[in-house]
């Protein structure tokens, strides 16, 4: 089984590693391509970008391996020698059970050393290279923007000394509203040693500047002209690639193990509390209509509050007769008092409570990536008994139903867990429900999956699901028979003529005594009987099940012809008079059963006259 399951696992790890680098080479190509970027950094980026697809790579390969593996084991019927052998499906399942355990366990180490350090190589690689600026290549016959504040026009350029021709130059450097326009013959683009300037060289052109008067009042406008023979321009420009500190991004949540982000989480937690403490102390502190309810008292060089006994009254106090006593400018005063109190609240409040969910939206990232730390070794086993059942279900080996298998299911998985992930993250869900939302809907699946296909259930044929839903809908239900390759019981020609003849003759019995359709009070109170029906129904099985032992295949497509008997309780609706009578007094509902009934009686009647007919031709056959 190792042998068998390990180079696959090999194979779909680094296919799916592989989708996924391309997918993230898609989504950033717009900060790497055109930076000059050395093939070094690339690699070491690409290298630690892998890494980090590992915990989404590597259920999905274990998924894809287990179903291709026990996929091939049912296509070439090993798995039915080994159940004859008495060697169940757990047992065959039992070294790949250890060996995924040993895998998931791995991972959660993976997840807790590794992944944070190459996260955090990652994206400060990235960073720093979204940081670079663009490589210098000067297109002919197109305006290159490449050099910051300027832009250049070059129609002609020389692919073998790199001359460039026909320049016009237009410098933005100095400000948009007093632009400079340089015009060149020819010329050429070259980088200081340090990589720090451009020197551009310029030959035979003009330059035309508009100058700014500096508050000078005479002329209305004022520019300077000048032509030259031969102009050097030094242009600051780093093309350096500078790497970014660490540090920045090991304080970040995705660089941190279990033991400092518990440590992070503990430290916000208690940020929060202080602050809520403290807003909660401040409200209290506040002066209700003008009176203080706490003051401040030192006692032994220390200051602490306590609080202020409450006003008494002696009657209450009118405040509406106070404020319409006032004069207008008075009202106006406390009324814009009063309005400025609520607004300056309503700020601080503002402002506390934005405060209090950056800390809280901090806190949430960090309690996502501690309970990460173990979702993806739960996710490697829930998919291992997801696939290997599935795989010894379907029989199907290879790359084709097996991949679009599992890509559907991951992509459900995927779909929950960013669903779960959101909610969380947004803080809608508490944190350990969103992030464990996709492990509990797909754990239910495993074990479903996993006790068929140790009971070899047919969970996935199709003609089962075909006959349930005909069953549903009162459609007729075909039968299937195929020829077998070791017969037991061989089929007698007398004996098969004798069961045909007595099953016609319960047939013929049938229609004879049900000549003509039932009244309305006949069938609600009476129906078709079903002891006889039932014992029409096993003879007619009785043939079928004998004549499926048959050698000749035309015997065997005949057959196949002969209609199923259903259980339909339109049949017989009742055995009780009395209730039929009942039936029949509520004459909407008794009619609409009525009509039914009659319906689903006539195809019954339709189906014994066929299989009186195709007992006639069996009997001619034999």
């Amino acid at each position: 089984m190792l042998q068998s399951f390990i180079p696959q696992l090999g194979m779909t790890f680094f296919i799916c590693l592989f989708i996924l680098m391309m997918q993230f080479i898609f989504r950033y190509i717009n900060d790497l391509v055109g930076k000059g970027l050395g093939l070094d950094v690339l690699g070491e980026l690409f290298f630690y970008a892998a890494l980090s697809f590992v915990p989404m790579a590597l259920p999905l390969a274990i998924l894809l391996a287990s179903l291709m593996t026990f996929g091939n084991l049912g296509e070439h019927f090993e798995l039915t020698a080994l159940k004859s052998s008495g060697i169940s499906l757990i047992r065959v399942m039992m070294p790949l059970i250890v060996f995924v355990a040993a895998i998931a366990t791995g991972a959660f180490f993976f997840q807790n050393n590794v992944l944070p350090q190459t996260q955090v190589k990652m994206w400060t690689l990235l960073f720093s290279a979204r940081q670079k600026s663009l490589s210098l290549e000067i297109t002919e016959g197109a305006i290159n923007s490449q050099i910051p504040g300027y832009n250049v026009l070059v129609k002609h350029k020389d692919r073998n000394t790199d001359m460039l021709y026909d320049m016009l130059i237009y410098d933005v450097s100095s400000g948009a509203n007093y632009p400079r326009i340089v015009s060149a013959d020819s010329g050429r683009l070259s980088m200081t040693q340090d990589r720090q300037h451009i020197v551009l060289k310029l030959y035979s052109g003009n330059w035309y500047e508009e100058l700014n008067q500096n508050g000078n009042s005479f002329g209305s406008e004022m520019y300077r002209r000048e032509a030259y023979h031969d102009k050097e321009i030094l242009i600051p420009y780093d093309a350096t690639f500078t790497r970014m500190d660490d540090n920045t991004m090991r304080s970040q949540y995705v660089g941190k193990n279990i033991k400092q982000l518990t440590h992070t989480i503990d430290s916000i937690q208690m940020k929060v509390d202080s602050v809520a403490t403290s807003i909660g102390n401040e409200f209290k502190a506040m002066p209700v209509c003008g009176v203080p309810s706490v003051r401040m008292v030192f006692e032994n060089n220390r200051q602490h509050a306590e609080p202020v006994k409450p006003v008494e009254l002696k009657k209450p106090v009118d405040v509406d007769a106070l404020f319409q006593s006032m004069s207008s400018g008075e009202k106006h005063t406390f009324i814009t008092f009063a309005l400025n109190s609520a607004n300056t609240a309503m700020q601080d409040a503002q402002f506390r409570t934005f405060v209090a969910a950056d800390d809280a939206m901090t806190m949430r990232r960090h309690q996502i990536e501690l309970q990460r730390k173990f979702t993806l070794s739960i996710a490697c086993l829930i998919f291992f008994f997801i696939g290997a059942p599935l795989g010894a279900i379907i029989r199907k080996g290879g790359l084709g139903t097996p991949v679009v298998i599992s890509v559907m299911l991951f992509i459900i998985y995927y779909i929950i867990d960013n669903f779960g992930y959101k909610l969380a993250r947004d803080g809608h869900w508490p944190v350990w429900q969103g992030i464990w939302l996709s492990s509990v809907i797909l754990f239910p699946l495993g074990v479903f999956l996993t006790t068929k296909a140790v009971n070899d259930s047919a969970v996935f044929n199709a003609d089962a699901y075909r006959n349930f839903l005909r069953r549903i809908l009162g459609l007729h239900q075909s039968r299937k028979l195929q020829m077998k390759e070791i017969v037991i019981n061989e089929v007698s020609t007398i004996e098969a003529v004798e069961q045909l003849k007595q099953l016609k003759t319960l047939c013929t019995g049938f229609l004879n005594s049900h000549a003509r359709r039932q009244s309305y009070l006949q069938y609600l109170m009476y129906g078709y009987n079903k002891a006889e029906l039932n014992v029409l129904r096993d003879q007619l099985e009785r043939v079928v099940d004998y004549l499926s032992n048959s050698r000749d295949q035309q015997v065997l497509n005949k057959a196949m012809d002969f209609p199923i008997i259903r259980h339909l309780a339109f049949y017989q609706l009742t055995a009780s008079p009395k209730l039929g009578i009942a039936l029949a007094v509520l004459f909407p509902l008794g009619l609409f059963l009525y009509i039914i009934g009659v319906r689903r009686q006539s195809n019954l009647k339709q189906d014994i006259i066929t299989t009186v007919g195709i007992c006639d031709q069996l009997i001619a056959m034999c």
